[in-house]
C-alpha cells in the first residue's frame, strides 16, 4: 500500500540517497510518496499505451516519449515518475538527462489501489501547477481515462475515445477506450 513517510520535508538529494529496495520513491513538495511494484494489469495498461503512443511519436520528430523509473524533476522538491511521459525535442538541444527534458506535454498515470490518492489528488495538483500539457489518469476498473488540463477544474471523463497531437503531428493520435481496456483485461474483443 502506498504511503507517505513521517519525515518533515524531503529533498532531491534525500530522495537520492534512499537504497534501491524495488520500491517507488517520489517526492511532491517535500513529501515522501513511497509505493509497492506495480500490479500485472497496471501493467498491461502501461505496456499498451507505450506501444500505442510510441508508434504514433515515431513518425513526430519533435516530441519523445518515456516510461518509468525515471525521475522527473519538476521543481526543488518535486520529483515524480510518471508511468509515461511524453516531452518535447527542441531542434539542436540534446537530451542526455530528464533534468534536460523540460516541461512535459503529457504525463500518464495508471491507478493501482495503493496510488490512486496520490495520482488523483497529490499528483494531479503537482502536474496542473507545473502546466504539463496534458494529464491522463487511466481507471482500468471504471474503463475511463480522466483528462485534465491546466485550469480544469475537473476532469474530462472519456470512456469511448481519447485523442491527443503531438507538436508537428499532422494528426492526433486517436485511442478507442473499449478495445483498449478489452486488451488490457484480456477479455475477448467482439
Amino acid at each position: 500500500m502506498g504511503m507517505a513517510a513521517t519525515r518533515e520535508r524531503w529533498t532531491a538529494e534525500m530522495l537520492r540517497a534512499l537504497p534501491d529496495d524495488g520500491r517507488r520513491y517520489e517526492i511532491v513538495h517535500g513529501e515522501l510518496l513511497v509505493t509497492p511494484s506495480p500490479s500485472f494489469t497496471h501493467q498491461r495498461a502501461v505496456r499498451e499505451l507505450n506501444l500505442l503512443l510510441g508508434t504514433y511519436l515515431s513518425r513526430v520528430e519533435r516530441a519523445e516519449l518515456m516510461h518509468a523509473p525515471a525521475d522527473v524533476e519538476l521543481d526543488a522538491d518535486s520529483i515524480v515518475q510518471p508511468d509515461l511521459f511524453v516531452f518535447p525535442r527542441i531542434p539542436g538541444r540534446k537530451v542526455h538527462s530528464f533534468a534536460d527534458a523540460g516541461t512535459l506535454l503529457l504525463a500518464i498515470e495508471v491507478l493501482s489501489p495503493s496510488t490512486a490518492r496520490y495520482d488523483r489528488i497529490v499528483k494531479r495538483g503537482l502536474y496542473l501547477e507545473q502546466n504539463v500539457g496534458e494529464y491522463w489518469i487511466v481507471d482500468c476498473d471504471a474503463r475511463c481515462i480522466e483528462r485534465w488540463r491546466p485550469g480544469d477544474e475537473r476532469p474530462e471523463i472519456l470512456i469511448e475515445r481519447i485523442d491527443w497531437q503531438a507538436p508537428g503531428a499532422p494528426s492526433p493520435l486517436v485511442i478507442d477506450l473499449a478495445p483498449f481496456f478489452a486488451k488490457v483485461l484480456d477479455e475477448a474483443v467482439e
